[in-house]
């Protein structure tokens, strides 16, 4: 599985918008859109740190497949 398939699913878990994701994570929406999309730039660590904290998990559970 891709990151930016786990990062949907994970997301559609939680009942997040790609906006609500944004808002708590900090992250810019249009950043999110593109992690999601079907060639995601490459993602900096500080960006995965943000998001699991957004989900409330450890980054090695968001980045394991």
């Amino acid at each position: 599985m891709r990151f930016a398939e786990k990062l949907r699913d994970l997301r559609k878990e939680y009942g997040y918008t790609q906006e609500h994701l944004a808002g708590i994570s900090g992250i810019d929406y249009k950043h999110i859109q593109r992690l999601e999309s079907k060639n995601p730039p490459a993602v900096r660590i500080d960006t995965l740190e943000k998001i699991a904290k957004a989900f409330d998990i450890t980054l090695s559970e968001l980045v394991k497949f």
